[in-house]
C-alpha cells in the first residue's frame, strides 16, 4: 500500500475530505493532489508529520510495508 492509499484510508475512516485535511494540517492542497495523481511518490518528513497529527494517527500508520 503506497502513501496515498494509506492517507485515503484514514480520510475515509475519519470522514474527511482532502480540503479539510490540508486546512487542518496547514499544507497546500496541491501537495496531496500530486501524491494522489502519482506525480510524487513521497512527501517530506515534516509534511507527513503534519498529516499524521491532523489525522490524529501515529507516524507508524504511514510506514512502508
Amino acid at each position: 500500500m503506497n502513501l496515498w492509499q494509506k492517507i485515503k484510508k484514514q480520510l475515509k475512516e475519519k470522514n474527511l475530505t482532502i480540503y479539510e485535511l490540508t486546512k487542518k494540517a496547514g499544507i497546500a492542497q496541491n501537495t496531496l493532489y500530486e501524491l494522489k495523481s502519482g506525480r510524487v511518490s513521497d512527501l517530506r518528513f515534516n509534511t507527513v508529520c503534519k498529516i499524521a497529527d491532523a489525522l490524529e494517527v501515529s507516524l507508524d500508520e504511514f510506514r512502508k510495508e
